[in-house]
């Protein structure tokens, strides 16, 4: 009798989707942690949640494969990984496990991280981690990975009415905390 979760990884899966699986990976894993790192504001789990998201997409091949892209539905699972780290967060902080917030500029370590953390960025982003979630969202995935109002839409489940609307709202909200005129 065979068990079936001592089964290799991958069994049961269809290699072509192993290998479309392995594409993506290639060809978007620095895109969807640094989308991830913007998010909740350190390098480790940013790529715990991209990995997380990978993992699921690996079970879920069959109901994914259906996507004309699976690429848009990637991006909105890491951005769903991300709200669940953020929830937990809030949740630990209000129950006193967590001191402080993690600040972007805490436990980012890497070249590009040093890179990203001079002052005017490191002002930029706090601004940005203060805004509310969706316009977070939007202004991230609009101006960070330069996808469209339609290609936003889709990953957020909204109109691109909505992403117009929110986007300006949220760079209105930025201006005023960085004191800048819109």
């Amino acid at each position: 009798m065979r068990n079936s979760r001592l089964a290799a990884p991958g069994a049961g899966v269809d290699p072509a989707a192993v290998g479309t699986i392995a594409t993506l990976f290639r060809d978007h894993h620095g895109e969807l942690v640094r989308l991830a790192l913007l998010m909740v504001g350190d390098l480790p789990t940013a790529e715990d949640v991209v990995q997380d998201v990978y993992t699921s997409l690996h079970q879920r091949w069959s109901q994914v494969a259906a996507a004309d892209s699976p690429l848009p539905y990637v991006r909105a699972a890491v951005l769903n990984g991300c709200r669940s780290v953020l929830r937990r967060r809030g949740i630990a902080r209000r129950a006193g496990v967590l001191h402080r917030a993690s600040q972007p500029d805490d436990a980012l370590a890497s070249a590009e991280s040093e890179v990203i953390l001079s002052e005017d960025r490191r002002e930029v982003l706090a601004a940005l981690a203060r805004l509310p979630r969706r316009r977070r969202e939007v202004l991230v995935l609009r101006y960070y990975l330069g996808l469209s109002e339609a290609e936003i839409a889709a990953v957020l489940g909204i109109s691109s009415g909505t992403v117009k609307s929110t986007a300006a709202r949220a760079l209105a909200a930025l201006a005023r905390d960085l004191g800048e005129n819109s």
